[in-house]
């Protein structure tokens, strides 16, 4: 969010390097003293689906060299969120919203605002409406040192994707300019290394060597553990969560044969970071195994609830025929409760992200944003709990009901019994 009058102080600068259509550009937002405080380096190129009046038409449309950074960006010491908003076209706006903890600082939150009305991008489109994507973004690099992609990365927003090409980001600038210390991007990882040829070819065995046996389906795992997390911010903890996690993927192998993976959260090889800001509230887990796993929280100031919004993940499966997986989901309306309360539910939970991901959760109990003490808050109880609370409380009363009925039964053939010995 931009602070107040902050951008209307300083006139924000934008520089374009490049004069061909989708062209690399030089952004750059400066803050009230006229210091560099974001600087993003990047060409883009955007691919959604409209509704014409003949159906659903593809475009694609590249970030033009005429783009410019909106007044409304921001990077003042009161801003909650640095942001760097870049406007094109007729009504067009890409939003980079930036968060950072103690060492790292990463694109937490990527909008994009399109205008259907603009005819050269949407000819023929049915609606003139102006629609709004969002989602989590893997672009995050360590405190003072900048960004570096130099291959495509995909940033998928509901039905929007965007590719960056050649991209340099860095926010939180400390020297007015990029650092020459860099954060290289997974898509930028090091290229297989080939093994070296032999001197010698070695001798043909004699016979052909048996097939190796094919691989029997790999057992699920066990429950994951249960781990506590704690994100804190400046104001304090504004996040506690305890929670088993487990990564439900399914995938297609080098083989073409469909699978699917589940993979437990190891806490223990699990590196946890997060960042706190007004609105949302960001989980963000890393191992070897797990490139980013990232819960996101918002809350709904009408009905004082915080849910779970979001869920991110990169990884690889190197057994994939494409190795590279990833999912997001900025829709989720999940774990909500109200503000100042904990939700909680001991019951298994199966959150769906992508028709190929889910995230089964275990035990879970967690409070975002209102945090009190780094204590849970009362614990509002999740209907799955509820609905197993009843299953016993009616098989209960059944029971009951039967045993009366035969006390009844009883009282009532015994009192017949008597009645036959009456004395004349």
């Amino acid at each position: 969010m931009a602070a107040p009058g902050g951008a209307r102080r300083q006139p924000l600068i934008l520089l374009l390097l490049g004069l061909m259509h989708g062209a690399s550009s030089v952004f750059v937002v400066k803050d009230g003293n006229g210091t560099a405080c974001i600087m993003a380096n990047f060409s883009a190129t955007f691919l959604t689906n409209y509704n014409t009046m003949s159906g659903p038409k593809p475009v694609t449309f590249d970030l033009p060299s005429n783009a410019e950074v909106l007044n409304s960006s921001s990077c003042e010491k009161d801003a909650s969120d640095p942001s760097l908003m870049i406007a094109f076209g007729k009504g067009h706006t890409l939003t980079l919203n930036f968060t950072r903890n103690a060492t790292r600082y990463s694109v937490h939150m990527m909008s994009f605002v399109y205008n259907l009305s603009d005819t050269q991008v949407f000819p023929n489109a049915s609606s003139k409406e102006t629609k709004t994507v969002e989602a989590i973004t893997d672009i995050i690099a360590d405190i003072n040192k900048k960004y570096r992609c130099v291959s495509n990365n995909q940033i998928h927003m509901n039905n929007v994707t965007v590719t960056f090409r050649d991209a340099t980001i860095q926010a939180y600038l400390s020297n007015n300019n990029f650092s020459k210390e860099e954060t290289r991007c997974e898509q930028d990882g090091p290229s297989p290394t080939v093994p070296p040829t032999p001197p010698h070819p070695s001798p043909s065995p004699p016979h052909p060597s048996p097939s190796p046996p094919h691989p029997s389906p790999t057992p699920a795992p066990e429950s994951p553990s249960v781990h506590k997390y704690n994100v804190s911010g400046t104001n304090g903890t504004c996040l506690l969560a305890s929670m088993g996690l487990q990564l439900n993927i399914t995938y297609e192998k080098k083989d073409n044969t469909t699978t699917t993976g589940v993979f437990n959260i190891n806490p223990n090889k699990t590196h946890v970071s997060g960042s706190c800001t007004a609105q949302r509230v960001t989980l963000e887990l890393r191992s070897d195994s797990i490139t980013l796993l990232v819960f996101q929280f918002g809350m709904n100031a009408s009905s004082s609830r915080f849910f779970l919004e979001g869920i991110q993940l990169n990884t690889t499966l190197p057994d994939a025929k494409d190795p590279t997986f990833k999912a997001t989901n900025g829709s989720l309306k999940a774990l909500q409760a109200t503000m100042g309360n904990s939700y909680k539910c001991n019951t298994e939970e199966h959150i769906q992200v992508t028709e190929a991901f889910f995230v089964n959760i275990f035990k879970v109990w967690v409070q975002a944003f209102q945090v009190e003490g780094d204590k849970f808050g009362s614990v509002e109880e999740c209907q799955l709990d509820e609905n197993n609370m009843l299953i016993p409380i009616a098989v209960g009363g059944a029971l009951a009901g039967l045993v009366l009925i035969v006390l009844i039964a009883y009282l009532i053939g015994r009192k017949r019994s008597h009645a036959g010995y009456q004395t004349i």
